[in-house]
């Protein structure tokens, strides 16, 4: 009997041994291999970015650092340089820290300029360094549509490849959520045609997901839906590789126009967005309210995976109907429950907003109420425009919540020079080192859109791997030097000058808009999404001008030359149309049909330059826009659709009466010869019709007419060119020789 029990222990010994063994072994294996495709990963970025000497590099991946801080090492051994880092992201990190430092070479979205010598300069000494920020978060929800409607897997893999090599680790991660939505209300019940006017066309889905709009743009066709699940199905594949952790939707409580006929019985109230129809919002006292929300984590989880970060923005340009605190208080209670009890790890990631944008209501009382019913560690904060209005210094920051501080920069993805250089390069690492702070966790981007004044976002970028503000003058010269691939006196003289001027914007709302893009008026400052007043004096920025030019046979072989010298050249034609205009302006109010003729074949000639200028670059082309809508369309009547989303969105943005119109303007060839052009002529017509018969010019009835035609121009499907034209040196050089003399004189007579 003795023996008999001996041998069954030893047996159960023997089992539980093999078990935790092959248990042990089993982790190990698929440690490994999730390590193997990490590291090829980066390789394969590597090869796409520096293909011609990606046999140079070794990857090596460190461990993981005790305070969830990333770090990388750069150094040569045998011959090699070795590039390592806690993780993918940290290793692409020092991959470009390589290219910037011992290569002064550059990859922006507007102009890449690789310095690729015979023979890689030696790392002598050891590179290491740490991040000071767990986060470094990255998009907003607008983002996906003013700049990425239309993106496929190609482009979307440069965006991933940049977005590892400037250290970003917390992407908002949205595409594909209207095929998740689409299944879960048809768990409860809803049809498709219950929810044709639920979801939004392909260029309106971020406002929709925000609960400001149903339908707008729609009815959304499956093919769209279901290629999307595919596409972020690789966007979060390829992020989670380079160790990134992208944050996912939730619900807060947005449901379709069908919900209340379906479910008569449940409490909803109805929010209204600009002049869009109201939308329907669950309460989150009803018991459906955790259902829902729970049901689509689980469904988001079932596709997509998670990383347990969950964005939700409750009243969104909303004003809630009440600063009761208890209220407020279930609110976020509700919306964060109906997330935890789908996952328990869940954090809410909410954008600090509504406490800018509402601030009249957000009050002390009425944030800590918000805030409150969330557990500190089960949430963050962005605090989304922290480089001109930031939140968490009247917040005591964010009441102990975890927060995020954010360069918001730009608004519609206007094509403007502008932005805040000083509090860019200071204010990040100032914020970090003050102990009024509280838990700043990370730095991010919340741009609403991008591939605009690359600058500045190398700027900020620079603030992810240090805990001390920038010197700007230094890294200037670095910038040019990077940038341009030589060190050029003129071109660092021209950078000070737009440092002093466009870049030094602490004034305006995401820079100053070009009369040439409003509805054409006589107005100086139009107003509303149009305004014009310029936060700096334009004669500096034409010195500015002045200085690229006189150095443009030097460095036209430079991309990022090229692109700064149309794009500078841009922005001086945009602000001296304002000049021409207001001089239109003075000869209708002088009744002096000669000069109003001679000034408005001015202004119209100046439109066709802009155009000509900006035809020389794809970063400027609406065709692009409106080909790649297109290309979407499975057949005739989708690529219709997305064409018209495409059009609409920059223009009107929403109806005939839409008070958005202009928001989301264009200064690309296209757009100017095609649409801003054609309004301008028919003002200037109709002006001189006007003096001819000796009577006022009816702003009012102009702006009737205006509506009526934008709408026509809305359906069309005219097409616009994909290939850039003419040489970006020659045009800018000929526009200069036309323009220099003649606006300077108007600025010196402006100024005396």
């Amino acid at each position: 009997m003795q023996i008999k029990l001996k041998n069954t222990y030893l047996k159960k010994l023997c089992f539980l041994f093999i078990s935790v063994f092959w248990v042990t072994y089993g982790f190990s294996q698929e440690r490994n291999y999730a390590e193997v495709e990490n590291k090829q990963a980066v390789c394969e970025l590597i090869k796409r970015t520096v293909p011609q000497i990606a046999d140079s590099f070794e990857v090596e991946f460190m461990s993981k650092q005790a305070d969830d801080k990333d770090i990388f090492e750069i150094e040569s051994v045998r011959g090699k340089i070795v590039l390592r880092g806690n993780n993918g992201v940290s290793v692409a990190s020092a991959l470009n820290y390589y290219l910037k430092n011992f290569l002064h070479s550059s990859i922006t979205w507007n102009g890449t300029n690789l310095n690729i010598p015979e023979k890689l300069p030696v790392v002598t000494s050891k590179v290491i360094k740490k991040s000071p920020y767990k986060y470094r978060y990255y998009l907003n929800y607008c983002t996906f549509n003013y700049s990425m409607s239309w993106w496929k897997w190609d482009r979307w893999q440069k965006e991933i490849d940049w977005m590892a090599l400037n250290g970003i680790n917390m992407p908002l991660a949205v595409t594909g959520q209207n095929s998740v939505w689409q299944r879960v209300y048809k768990s409860f019940g809803l049809t498709d045609k219950d929810l044709e006017s639920f979801f939004s066309g392909p260029a309106y889905f971020n406002w929709f997901w925000m609960g400001n709009l149903d339908g707008w743009g729609g009815p959304l066709p499956q093919s769209f839906m279901d290629e999307h699940e595919v596409l972020q199905k690789q966007i979060l594949s390829r992020e989670r590789l380079f160790g990134m952790t992208p944050v996912l939707p939730a619900f807060t409580g947005h449901v379709p126009p069908a919900f209340k006929k379906k479910f008569p019985g449940v409490k909803l109230k109805q929010t209204s967005w600009v002049n869009f129809p109201k939308v329907n919002i669950l309460d989150p006292s009803e018991s459906m309210f955790d259902e829902i929300g729970r049901r689509f984590i689980e469904e988001e989880i079932h596709t997509y995976g998670t990383d347990h970060l969950y964005s939700a923005d409750t009243f969104n340009e909303n004003t809630p109907p009440t600063t009761d605190s208890v209220y407020l208080n279930n609110i976020s209670e509700k919306v964060y429950h109906s997330m935890a009890l789908a996952d328990p790890k869940a954090v809410w990631v909410m954008q600090g907003w509504l406490f800018y944008h509402d601030r009249d209501f957000w009050k002390e009382k009425e944030i800590k109420a918000l805030l409150n019913g969330i557990p500190d560690d089960n949430m963050i904060i962005l605090d989304l425009w922290s480089e001109r209005f930031p939140v968490w210094n009247r917040t005591n920051a964010y009441y102990g919540k975890p927060w995020i501080w954010n360069m918001l920069h730009n608004f519609g993805k206007n094509i403007n020079l502008s932005g805040w250089m000083n509090s860019v390069a200071d204010n990040p690492a100032k914020a970090l080192n003050n102990p009024a702070a509280g838990k700043m966790q990370g730095i991010g981007l919340t741009m609403e859109g991008i591939e605009q004044n690359p600058v500045i976002y190398e700027l900020m970028l620079e603030n992810v791997w240090r805990d001390t503000p920038v010197k700007l003058d230094k890294w200037l010269q670095d910038y040019v030097f990077r940038r341009y691939g030589e060190k050029n006196l003129n071109a660092f003289k021209a950078w000070k000058l737009l440092s002093q001027s466009v870049y030094n914007d602490s004034i305006t709302n995401g820079g100053a808009e070009s009369i040439i893009t409003a509805r054409p008026t006589f107005a100086k400052n139009p107003g509303g999404t149009s305004t014009t007043k310029l936060p700096y004096n334009p004669a500096i920025l034409v010195e500015a001008w002045n200085d690229l030019v006189k150095v443009a046979s030097a460095l036209g072989q430079s991309d990022g030359f090229r692109y700064d010298l149309v794009d500078v050249t841009r922005q001086v034609l945009a602000d001296y149309a304002l000049e021409v205009q207001q001089q239109m302006t003075r000869d209708y109010k002088n009744k002096d049909i000669e000069a109003f003729d001679r000034d408005s074949r001015k202004f119209v000639a100046l439109l066709d330059d802009m155009d000509k200028l900006l035809t020389t670059r794809s970063d400027f082309l609406f065709g692009c826009w409106l080909e790649s809508a297109k290309s979407w369309g499975t057949n005739n009547s989708e690529s219709s659709l997305y064409e018209k989303n495409a059009r609409n969105l920059l223009t009107l943005w929403g109806d005939k009466d839409c008070k958005l119109h202009e928001y989301a303007c264009k200064q690309w060839a296209g757009m100017i010869a095609g649409f801003y052009k054609p309004r301008w002529e028919m003002f200037i017509r109709q002006v001189n019709s006007d003096m001819k018969k000796n009577r006022s010019f009816n702003q009012k009835k102009f702006d009737r007419k205006m509506k009526n035609w934008e709408w026509q121009w809305v359906n069309r499907d005219d097409s616009y060119s994909i290939q850039p034209y003419g040489d970006a040196i020659d045009i800018s050089l000929e526009i200069y020789r036309k323009y220099y003399k003649e606006i300077m004189k108007t600025y010196f007579l402006n100024k005396n």
